[in-house]
């Protein structure tokens, strides 16, 4: 993966403008078997109680060119919390750890618990809030981001993932711990399952855990030439599933937070979204005010936090359709139902957005079937899962079992249906 050259640029005078400067520990933090770096910024001024944001940068980047590289620093002084920048132990490439199954497993060990255990130091040290811990990253980053999510949902209390992979998508077949493996499979978009199979990674990696999940956003470009679009879709699936939502959309906004990008909101309290930008490539302008928002990072008070919700400590409220709320279309959805994971009986998502661009039009959505289910097997159709249709898209349209269903303009997939089956 190369570095994305917006990041190199983007923020770089407001950051390093900022009184306080990016400091290393190095001394002993907590259990870190990979001897990941830690790099931190923690404003002058701090509230009482601050939010922590971990940042792990891309691949062939750095802790301090996350810095720079961005605007957290400057949003982290304006508002009041710290963040923590990891630095990869991975000399050839500094790709993250995200195919071991020590890092793919709660406090297994690899990249993720190294992260962890900087936020555990930071949360003692500096008196911070457990219940506001979150993580943003891009590319490699992405996937850490991800992979935080899956591995240490008691930790973190949302993440928002650019241009990344689903959770376990990179750890190779019949996965004995490779660090640093590159999955070329799951990078071009030939990895794909059900979500019910993409969520079991995820409660594999804890499988003793059935409480509170994070909120989880996803940024992808359509014309992603490093890590294929389908991962996108395909992380879609896999949160959707974790936590208990309908795969459809229960609401669209097309041109949000920029012209051509598309935010699609699963749920009725929104507790995931995701974001097609519509012919950008890997190199994804990272939208750290619509982050901001959506973690409530710029809140003072009644701010969301972790185990925010109902009672019992939820993610989604249990509910079959959803009610309109002002100028916002929402289709009505079934839920599924998990027992595992409680659910929260609201959580409100506001957004604001980088530039002044205002989103012109508000769309109701669902799921469309592009082509017949076939009864028979279809020589030459394409398997389950397998890309089906879609902008840009050349291949085969027919599935050979299932039906061809539409996420988006430039996404459809072959999905199994209940009269759906091979004779």
């Amino acid at each position: 993966m190369q570095v994305p050259s917006s990041l190199s640029l983007l923020g770089i005078l407001p950051a390093l403008a900022c009184a306080a400067t990016l400091t290393q520990i190095t001394a002993p933090f907590g259990p870190n078997p990979r001897n990941v770096s830690f790099h931190i910024y923690v404003p002058d001024t701090l509230p009482p109680n601050p939010a922590v944001l971990v940042n792990p940068h891309w691949c062939h980047g750095t802790a301090q060119a996350a810095f720079q590289g961005s605007q957290w620093a400057t949003l982290a002084s304006k508002h009041g919390f710290i963040v923590i920048y990891p630095g990869s132990p991975n000399a050839a490439d500094q790709c993250w750890d995200v195919s071991s199954k020590e890092t793919l497993t709660h406090e297994g060990g690899g990249d993720s618990l190294g992260i962890v255990s900087m936020v555990r130091w930071t949360l003692d040290k500096y008196h911070a809030d457990s219940k506001r811990v979150f993580v943003t990253g891009v590319s490699s980053g992405g996937m850490m981001t991800q992979v935080l999510l899956g591995s240490y949902p008691d930790v973190f209390a949302a993440g928002a993932a650019f241009a990344g992979v689903p959770f376990g998508c990179y750890a190779p077949k019949n996965n004995a711990g490779q660090y640093g493996y590159w999955n070329a499979e799951c990078a071009t978009g030939k990895v794909t399952h059900s979500a019910e199979q993409w969520g079991d990674l995820v409660r594999a990696a804890y499988p003793e855990y059935n409480g509170w999940r994070p909120k989880v956003q996803l940024f992808h470009g359509t014309n992603d030439e490093i890590v294929s679009y389908v991962n996108h879709v395909e992380g879609i699936k896999l949160w959707a599933d974790v936590l208990g939502l309908s795969e459809t959309p229960a609401q669209m906004v097309q041109n949000t937070p920029l012209a051509s990008w598309t935010k699609s909101v699963y749920g009725p309290t929104g507790w995931l979204e995701a974001y097609s930008a519509q012919g950008v490539p890997h190199d994804i302008k990272v939208q750290e005010n619509t982050v901001m928002a959506f973690f409530e990072l710029n809140c003072t008070s009644n701010c969301f936090h972790w185990g925010k919700g109902s009672p019992c400590g939820g993610g989604e409220p249990s509910t079959t359709s959803t009610t309109a709320k002002s100028s916002l279309t929402f289709v009505t959805i079934s839920t599924k139902s998990s027992s595992t994971t409680p659910t929260p009986s609201s959580a409100l998502v506001t957004t604001s957005t980088k530039s002044s661009f205002t989103p012109t039009s508000t769309t109701s959505w669902a799921s469309s079937t592009t082509s017949a289910c076939h009864a028979t097997y279809v020589p030459g159709g394409q398997a389950l899962w397998a890309q089906c249709g879609g902008i840009g898209y050349s291949g085969p349209s027919a599935c050979a079992n299932g039906a061809c269903t539409t996420y988006n303009s430039w996404f459809a997939q072959c999905v199994p249906t209940p009269a759906c089956t091979a004779r």
